[in-house]
């Protein structure tokens, strides 16, 4: 197995020096059955020792210790927290998006079909990772977490943007509660959605959302590796996919950044 298939690497970050990223996919790892096969997801019901084998080989492929390989209890929030050094799994903040300025500290989100955004700001050596999905974007992670770089240092105007593997519109099905929701907070938002084959329902596109608050926010360095979870279950997890297949639960991707030494 190649490192393309066990890991994906934008070529906007891959650009920058002094900065180590990855996407890491479903492999790898040595977690089984419903988890195969490197499952990061502290939350997730996996083996506990097959999930620490694999963040460590998370780890080493950025270039930290196992310990320095931070990720937050995720709430789908706008809540950010400032990393300056490694904290426990027992210690972690509740949070959606990490923010250093700290070398050899890799920051990450877990996710399995919100959008995985990953920041850097080469010049003031700023980095940023940012769980979002519908909720977490829609309450501000995103401009939040562009705010916690700036007190860092880092110019906007510099920030560059990473979005990896989420759920994409064919495969994201949402009721009319939902566009509702969106359309209240911005009539415009209506531009997201397309109608479903299934009467009532629409399809989301999370990714463009994503990439409109991000432009609205004034970042115009933006990639989007344009790969869906849902629709790749040979690469990726899907917390959708999973429901819908009843399964009992989901592995999750580890997606993070690190400044080197």
């Amino acid at each position: 197995m190649n490192a393309e298939q066990i890991m994906l690497h934008a070529p906007s970050l891959s650009a920058l020096g002094g900065i180590r990223h990855a996407f890491f996919t479903r492999h790898g790892g040595v977690s089984k059955g419903m988890y195969a096969t490197l499952n990061g997801g502290t939350g997730s019901n996996d083996a506990p020792d097959h999930i620490g084998e694999n963040r460590a080989r998370m780890a080493a492929a950025l270039g930290v210790a196992p310990e320095r390989l931070l990720t937050a209890y995720q709430i789908h929030s706008p809540d950010v927290v400032v990393a300056d050094r490694a904290w426990t799994r027992e210690g972690r903040p509740r949070a959606d998006a990490i923010v250093t300025r700290t070398p050899a500290l890799a920051i990450g989100v877990s996710s399995a079909d919100c959008g995985p955004l990953l920041f850097a700001e080469p010049a003031a050596r700023v980095i940023g990772a940012a769980h979002a999905g519908w909720r977490g974007a829609l309450t501000g992670v995103i401009e939040a977490t562009l705010a916690a770089m700036e007190k860092l240092g880092a110019d906007r105007g510099r920030i560059v943007a990473t979005l990896g593997p989420l759920i994409r519109q064919p495969s994201y099905e949402v009721g009319p509660e939902f566009v509702a929701r969106f359309e209240q907070d911005d009539t415009g938002n209506a531009r997201f959605f397309t109608a479903s084959p299934r009467a009532g329902y629409a399809l989301f596109d999370l990714p463009g959302y994503l990439a409109a608050r991000l432009a609205r926010a004034g970042v115009d360095k933006f990639e989007d590796l344009g790969l869906c979870t849902y629709a790749d279950p040979l690469r990726f997890f899907s917390y959708r996919r999973s429901t819908q297949l009843a399964e009992a639960d989901y592995g999750r991707h580890i997606n993070a950044i690190a400044l080197a030494e």
